[in-house]
């Protein structure tokens, strides 16, 4: 029964946020930098919450690549869970991480950490890292947007909108920013990965 009732959620979120899809909706992939040289320190500093409530080092996900992205539950592009997923099973063993970052920001996100938690591993199976609801804009941001938001030029700007993409490289430095229409299956997103990837350690 309790999946069905979900299952009805995640059907009446999605209709609810169908149209919210335009909203914030740039064009495009802008790059912090050319060279690891130009991409600053590392953001990966502090400690945040996950979703069960678990103090999280940023530090651990230091190492290899990690796509941060502001999610939300009753949006239109709340169906990219499936394909942040998808690139997490096919990239992890690489030593990708994708981290989520649910948020009400947007006026789009459900009540609370338990009904965040069951929407996405329930109604999309995720299994990559969840942190707890926060503010990802303004100055009440949690620290690691804080810290994006800080990086000079345009790969810096805090989220547009839900399911903006930051892709960090290995030591925490900010690479890139994708837009909230920038699917996670992107050839773009693809290609920033594997550069990290080539050269990592650097």
């Amino acid at each position: 029964m309790r999946r069905l009732a979900l299952a009805v959620l995640a059907a009446a979120a999605l209709a609810a946020g169908a149209a919210c899809g335009g909203a914030g909706d740039e064009a495009g992939v802008t790059t912090a930098g050319v060279t690891t040289a130009d991409r600053g320190p590392s953001l990966l500093t502090g400690t945040v919450r996950s979703i069960e409530g678990e103090p999280v080092p940023l530090r651990r996900f230091l190492g290899g690549p990690v796509l941060v992205v502001n999610t939300a539950s009753r949006c239109g592009f709340t169906p990219q869970y499936e394909g942040l997923e998808a690139l997490y099973r096919e990239r992890r063993a690489q030593g990708l991480t994708v981290v989520g970052f649910p948020s009400g920001d947007f006026r789009q996100e459900l009540a609370g950490n338990g009904e965040i938690e069951d929407f996405c591993r329930l109604r999309y199976g995720v299994s990559f890292p969840l942190m707890a609801e926060s503010a990802v804009t303004g100055r009440r941001a949690n620290r690691l947007f804080r810290a994006i938001a800080a990086r000079p030029g345009p790969a810096g700007e805090e989220p547009s909108w839900n399911f903006t993409k930051y892709l960090l490289d290995d030591r925490g430095r900010l690479v890139a920013r994708f837009a909230p229409s920038v699917e996670p299956g992107d050839a773009r997103v693809a290609a920033a990965i594997e550069q990290v990837l080539a050269e990592r350690g650097l």
